[in-house]
């Protein structure tokens, strides 16, 4: 009861807003006593509400009191302090914010150092001291004390709710699994914890494994835009020096092409100014003997017209034999003409080579390419009309609808010869490039066909195995008949289990490596997919084996 009665004492001396001994004590018009620095803060926030109160009665002053230091308080608190009442009042915790109070204490409340599962209630340490000297007590299970335990508490039994039942998934106590979770599977409630905290714990590794993961993602895209922005400096640099040189190139040509112009011309122009020159002598010389003919013609005296007749009437030879012939008014008109030739001829080649480096630049994807569709309605985002080539038909390949259908006849074709074309194996391949996302269906008729991909070297002369769709590396072959599949690459071939149908849906995604083919009936079925590093644009293709089979690109809507 010395201790209590401590307890009490040490209240009647404690600021009520720091919870410690008064330190320059005042009090206020309704009798209670404050630290001075606490009571002025106080007041000081409520400045803005023109109205202060007490902090414990809630009682009003429309005017700030004036605070003076209570001197007789002031000397009982010294007093205390040296009869060593604060030492005792510092062993002494009590409940602040946040901390759970004992439930027995009355008056200010010391802070909970234990709750019992089994009272169930909170106590302090004054409090506590029974639970560990009599023996029902010690029976009685203690725990660290929580704001939380109370919702613990069963509200209809009064009990701490220990077992947990799995078909509700929830805690309760053992009477209400009597009455209400007769049946259901129950285990205690720390058992359920220990188990939920192994699978939190493997939860928590999965996370932090997706974070590392993510988080290395993150290092990588870093690494990739850096490459990125690299290699498209060196691209625009390299562009630059070739198109700068290819500038040079035309204006040295240009130059070089009104030199020799104007060195012709001056060559010609000297030619013609020297025959004219002469031109003009000649005509000079003709005049002179002209007048002097004239001048004999008037002779009357015969003897001497005789005698000057030989020496004037000899013409001498012309300097131009005959008429000087002229070519049509042309000159450097063909030089004019024969540059248009080579400008034209440049912007056709400019023109062919811009789409391929456009289509380069294009092509440019380091992101992993979108997941691949789950629907056939998704596919057909990527459908592409797909065309065969007739120069790669073999002659028993006829091609019809569009271009689209080749059918497999005995009769061989008349088609001219080509270097693209297969001259043995009954295959033909489309004549578009697939370079990116696409998706297209073959529609099959027969016993037995080979729907492929393959890149265009692919060897076409000749019945070796490397003009056949599946035995080379350079094509991927999806063999179909009417009881199984077999895919084929480079003479490897593995079986490929799924439901025959008479139509097979592909889809490439080239730049990811990707190539899946699917059974097409009323639903879409996955029957085989490879990743592997497309280095050449690729061609679809089509392989045959007996009379009558035909094979079509279909139209997809």
């Amino acid at each position: 009861m010395a201790q209590k009665g401590i307890q009490l004492d040490g209240e009647k001396y404690s600021c009520s807003i720091c919870l410690d001994l008064l330190k320059d004590p005042v009090t206020i018009p309704c009798g209670h006593s404050y630290c001075m620095i606490c009571i002025k803060t106080h007041w000081d926030e409520e400045d803005h509400r023109r109205i202060h109160s007490c902090p414990q009665c809630r009682e009003t002053f429309k005017k700030r009191p004036v605070l003076k230091k209570s001197t007789i308080l002031a000397a009982l608190v010294e007093d205390l302090k040296k009869t060593g009442l604060q030492a005792d009042l510092a062993n002494l915790s009590y409940a602040g914010p946040g901390d759970v109070a004992c439930d027995v204490c009355t008056g200010r409340k010391l802070k909970a150092v234990k709750f019992c599962l089994s009272c169930p209630a909170s106590y302090c340490e004054n409090y506590l001291q029974p639970h560990y000297d009599a023996p029902p007590l010690q029976k009685h299970k203690l725990v660290d004390p929580s704001k939380k335990l109370q919702e613990n508490i069963g509200c209809r039994h009064d009990e701490v709710m220990e077992i947990f039942c799995h078909s509700d998934q929830q805690c309760s106590s053992y009477h209400c699994l009597k009455d209400e979770h007769n049946f259901h599977k129950k285990v205690p409630a720390a058992a359920e914890m220990t188990e939920k905290k192994k699978k939190l714990k493997w939860s928590r590794q999965q996370i932090q494994q997706r974070i590392w993961d993510q988080e290395k993602d993150i290092k990588l895209l870093q690494h990739e835009v850096a490459a990125i922005n690299i290699s498209a400096d060196k691209a625009v640099e390299y562009s630059e020096k070739i198109f700068t040189e290819l500038t040079r190139l035309i204006w040295k040509r240009s130059s070089d092409m009104q030199q020799q112009i104007r060195s012709q011309q001056e060559t010609e122009v000297i030619r013609v100014k020297e025959l004219q020159e002469k031109l003009e002598q000649e005509i000079t010389e003709l005049k002179r003997k002209e007048a002097m003919l004239e001048e004999l013609s008037k002779t009357a005296d015969d003897n001497q017209f005789l005698h000057n007749y030989p020496s004037l009437s000899v013409l001498s030879e012309s300097t131009q034999s005959s008429r000087i012939n002229i070519r049509p008014l042309r000159y450097f008109e063909d030089v004019t003409g024969a540059v248009s030739e080579l400008r034209d001829k440049l912007q056709d080649i400019l023109k062919d080579t811009w789409t391929n480096i456009s289509q380069a630049v294009t092509d440019v994807d380091v992101l992993l390419s979108e997941p691949e569709p789950q629907t056939r309605a998704g596919f057909f985002r990527y459908s592409q009309e797909i065309t065969l080539d007739p120069n790669t038909a073999n002659r028993h390949l006829v091609l019809s609808e569009g271009d689209r259908k080749a059918t497999l006849l005995k009769q061989q074709q008349s088609y001219c010869d080509h270097p693209d074309r297969f001259t043995a194996w009954l295959q033909v391949l489309s004549r578009e490039s697939l370079t990116r996302r696409c998706y297209w269906e073959v529609e099959w008729r027969g016993k037995q066909v080979d729907v492929a991909v393959s890149y265009k070297k692919m060897c076409r002369a000749g019945n070796s195995d490397n003009c056949e769709f599946r035995s080379n590396d350079k094509s991927w072959s999806l063999y179909c008949d009417r009881n199984s599949y077999m895919f084929w690459h480079n003479k490897i071939k593995t079986p490929v289990p799924g439901p025959v149908s008479s139509r097979i849906g592909v889809y490439l995604d080239h730049r990811a490596g990707l190539l899946s083919f699917y059974s097409i009936s009323e639903t879409m079925t996955l029957l085989h997919r490879i990743q592997a590093t497309f280095t050449e644009p690729l061609h679809a293709g089509v392989g045959f084996y007996k009379d009558g089979i035909s094979a079509e690109l279909m139209k997809l809507k």
